[in-house]
């Protein structure tokens, strides 16, 4: 056995275990990714229905057997079908992601600036229960989005913000989309969320933060119109009655930390320039 265990063993190689590693981070993506949207259900449905083909021709039920196999080869185009809007998000996460986070060409003192004026502008429109939808873009650029709105392209700043969501202003009711250090687009429609599970008490404001979370990984800060509760949605997950001190602290570890990471890659480069130099 000892044997055995060690012609194994040696018989590995490092493309061996990369290839493992990379599969197995697929399958862990894909149950995650099943886990989390109405296709777990529906996955539960076709392992029964893969069990259940098994075991009529382990007992020898010829018809049943026939039956179930004709409905698995069909089931190869009706899951197509089925979890077209799952499949259409995956690949929407592929294709619309960035090789550079662009936060991460925000200095310190500049991030520090901006988190002071959008907390600035939330604690006022709280205060004065002005509807707000602010959604922050990272990784997966939301040009979709952009073009259902109108382009401002404004330095972030507290009189900026509340002039956008101000009850007369033309662009009020739509949400706004902030790409870097820019107030970058207003007015812009946001795909509602799919989930039926949520309180009935939510309006229209609130189910587009939550959707455009589900199909991108932007942060949204939602301010109630008839109560001033602040929200944050994140990962199509919903935080309500979120205090202006913890929204500033969110704020601070997102652009903080993306501007440290930045940092990093930097110092990584100039280290393995200085090396190639030195070679």
């Amino acid at each position: 056995m000892e044997t055995f265990f060690n012609n194994i063993v040696s018989s590995i190689g490092v493309t061996d275990v990369l290839d493992i590693l990379i599969v197995a981070f697929i399958v862990y993506k894909v149950f995650g990714f099943i886990r989390e949207t109405r296709a777990e259900q529906l996955a539960k449905g076709v392992v029964v229905l893969i069990a259940a083909t098994l075991l009529s021709s382990v007992m020898h039920l010829y018809t049943l057997h026939w039956l179930l196999s004709g409905v698995m080869t069909a089931g190869l185009i009706a899951l197509v079908v089925i979890f077209q809007p799952e499949l259409r998000r995956a690949l929407e996460h592929l294709g619309r992601s960035r090789f550079i986070n662009i936060l991460n060409d925000i200095d310190k003192d500049e991030a520090k600036r901006m988190v002071t004026e959008m907390v600035k502008a939330i604690e006022s429109m709280s205060a004065s229960r002005t509807g707000a939808l602010m959604v922050i873009e990272k990784e997966i650029t939301l040009n979709d989005i952009v073009e259902t709105g109108t382009v401002i392209d404004a330095a972030i700043s507290a009189e900026m913000i509340g002039n956008v969501f101000y009850e007369g202003a033309p662009l009020h009711d739509g949400a706004l989309i902030l790409r870097g250090d820019r107030l970058y687009a207003a007015g812009c429609v946001l795909p509602l969320t799919q989930n039926k599970e949520l309180s009935k008490e939510l309006g229209t404001r609130h189910r587009a933060g939550i959707g455009i979370t589900e199909n991108s990984d932007a942060l949204v800060i939602i301010v109630s119109e008839e109560t001033g509760v602040i929200s944050i949605a994140q990962n199509g997950e919903l935080t309500r009655f979120v205090e202006a001190k913890k929204v500033e602290k969110v704020l601070l570890d997102l652009y903080l930390q993306e501007e440290a990471r930045g940092f990093f890659v930097e110092k990584i480069s100039k280290v393995l320039s200085r090396g190639e130099k030195n070679a």
